[in-house]
């Protein structure tokens, strides 16, 4: 059985984290599952959304701290094993944000520590209604450093903060007032609403897609002047898309657009 499952709906990618046992921990293995489909999705032009789940009670409840635990061991205390190991998790978020294709993260249960940090680093979230969020670290005395970085990013840094110190749940209603996720939905419908999202989404032109999630996240990084200067650029490389000229013509002309892409 494999730890992460992959199956295709058209030119939609579906991820399940399938470790159910260990609520989907992000274990050495799973992050190294992660790594390697992210990187093969990043080549699969056929692909133009992925949707990100996990199998059993429980989206993701982290970091397997069992291993941690057992990375302790080592002669220098583990700070050889951690560090690698913050950087390879680092490196799976960093991918998700780079990948091309949009990923929408579809929790339920529980979403904690990496966990959330993992649903704050894709670019959509729609969750199932009873959904639990935290970075709740603190609680056994560690400060959830990296996934204060994704958190950070999005959601307002005073409530940031205070799910950082306190490591306080919040719901799905609270998640989504804070703009952690996008929708909040019955369980018995997740499936079925994420999947309308990510076929909306699949229907755009995927070159404009590309271009598009590129430009979101680089501009964000940028003061007011060379964001617009950047972006102004971007708009130029689309506009000279053969495809965005047949999509402006389809349009004008009130008919279905012939895109390669």
């Amino acid at each position: 059985m494999a730890i992460l499952e992959r199956h295709d709906t058209g030119a939609i990618a579906h991820l399940r984290m399938n470790a159910p046992e260990r609520l989907n921990a992000l274990s050495d293995a799973m992050l190294e599952a992660l790594r390697s489909e992210l990187d093969r999705l990043r080549e699969d032009r056929a692909i133009r959304v992925v949707i990100l789940s996990g199998a059993g009670k429980a989206f993701c409840a982290g970091h397997d701290l069992k291993e941690m635990q057992a990375g302790r061991q080592a002669e220098d205390g583990g700070a050889a094993y951690f560090a690698d190991l913050f950087t390879r998790c680092s490196a799976v978020m960093r991918a998700i944000r780079t990948l091309p294709q949009p990923v929408i993260a579809r929790p339920h249960g529980i979403a904690t520590a990496a966990g959330c940090q993992l649903v704050a680093s894709c670019d959509m979230a729609v969750a199932a209604e009873g959904t639990r969020f935290g970075v709740n670290g603190v609680n056994i005395g560690l400060f959830c450093s990296t996934p204060m970085v994704a958190l950070s990013r999005n959601i307002p840094r005073k409530q940031a903060f205070e799910m950082l110190t306190t490591g306080s749940f919040i719901d799905t209603a609270r998640a989504l007032e804070l703009g952690l996720i996008n929708r909040a939905v019955p369980e018995e419908v997740l499936e079925a609403e994420t999947m309308a999202l990510a076929e909306t989404v699949a229907g755009k032109l995927g070159s404009a897609v590309r271009i598009g999630k590129e430009a979101f996240y680089a501009q964000l990084e940028m003061g007011l002047d060379e964001a617009y200067g950047y972006t102004g650029e971007v708009m130029v490389r689309n506009m000279l898309d053969r495809d965005t000229e047949e999509g402006i013509s389809a349009f004008l002309e009130k008919r279905p657009p012939e895109w390669r892409q």
